[in-house]
């Protein structure tokens, strides 16, 4: 899967204190996450998978 031309988005969170110490999120199929300080390190995730990565993180 090439995210090349993907939108990366970083959570409000990362924008206080040290900026570049982002997690950052594309949702293409699968959702994809990414260090934004090692941006060629993609992690792919089924729909199924981020969910329950959300729901464990608090994230929702």
């Amino acid at each position: 899967m090439s995210t090349v031309d993907t939108q990366w988005v970083r959570s409000s969170y990362s924008t206080s204190g040290e900026g570049s110490n982002c997690v950052e999120v594309a949702f293409c199929a699968p959702v994809a996450i990414r260090d934004s300080k090692a941006p060629e390190g993609e992690l792919h995730l089924s729909a199924a998978a981020w969910t329950a990565f959300l729901t464990k993180s608090g994230g929702r």
